[in-house]
């Protein structure tokens, strides 16, 4: 797993927080297509991101031909433009008292950069906190690999999104959530938005409490539904980022992108305020 000190995702946090020199230049835009994607798989070969990943990329991952390698072949075929790469990156945010890391998924253009940590970052999603059993993510890879094709050809068709405020473009899409019905799980919720008597004081739009399993049916069926995906310390000792997406089971387009530092006020979970957000738009 890469370990990185600062997070270089596009969309993990906003753009004041970006780390503008792994953003992909307009170049290494227009060279991604060109690349064979290697999936570079951990060292336990018996983990759900490598079993996941091999099934799903047959199935999900068509904007480029694809294999799978080793992180000790990585080391060597990342230095080659010819290449990019899927990894997950384990990562810990610069001047962050809690010691907190999480886990990405990561899409690195290959080339002459000098550390893995500066490799061009085509884009980066959040999975789950380190430690966190990844049962809680693997039935959402398949979606992220979709995300992430989407992801790419909306910045080969505005270059310069790469660098301006990413959140605020898919938070745009919040407005598309009229009449979709959002996918709940209600111990991902706070606790005063944790039924659907609760949830209908602060939004209208239709919701359904429902289990994980039939959010992973919903993505197998591609219903268009929109779920959240929440990345939260869950029982650690961490107060930490609590980050908050909401993905369409069908188009895999993101229709909301926050997070929150957990406190004794803003739970591990949806918070009211975030759908009183939702509720101003839709």
């Amino acid at each position: 797993m890469r370990k990185m000190k600062i997070i270089s995702a596009l969309i993990a946090m906003s753009v004041s927080l970006l780390a503008q020199d792994y953003v992909p230049t307009k170049e290494a835009i227009a060279r991604f297509t060109k690349t064979k994607t290697l999936v570079v798989l951990e060292d336990n070969l018996l983990s759900e991101f490598n079993l996941t990943l091999k099934q799903r990329m047959p199935e999900e991952w068509l904007i480029t031909p694809f294999d799978f390698i080793t992180w000790k072949d990585f080391e060597t075929k990342r230095m080659e433009s010819k290449y990019s790469f899927i990894v997950l990156s384990q990562v810990k945010f610069e001047k962050d008292k809690t010691n907190a890391k999480y886990n990405f998924i990561s899409l690195l253009m290959g080339g002459a950069a000098l550390t893995i940590n500066t490799m061009p970052d085509m884009c980066s999603v959040p999975l789950s906190y380190a430690g966190i059993g990844d049962d809680v993510y693997s039935y959402k890879l398949g979606i992220m690999l979709r995300f992430m094709q989407n992801h790419v050809k909306i910045l080969q068709n505005d270059p310069n999104i790469a660098s301006e405020n990413i959140l605020k473009h898919y938070n745009d899409n919040i407005e598309l959530l009229a009449g979709k019905t959002l996918y709940l799980v209600a111990e991902e919720m706070a606790k005063d938005v944790n039924t659907l008597s609760k949830i209908k004081k602060v939004y209208p739009g239709p919701v359904k409490l429902v289990t994980t399993d039939e959010i992973q049916q919903a993505i197998s069926d591609k219903l268009d539904i929109v779920f959240l995906h929440k990345v939260g310390p869950e029982a650690t000792k961490f107060k930490a980022r609590c980050y908050k997406i909401l993905i369409g089971a069908a188009d895999a387009k993101f229709y909301y992108f926050d997070y929150h530092m957990v406190s004794s006020d803003d739970a591990d979970g949806f918070l009211a305020k975030d759908f009183k957000k939702l509720a101003k738009k839709i």
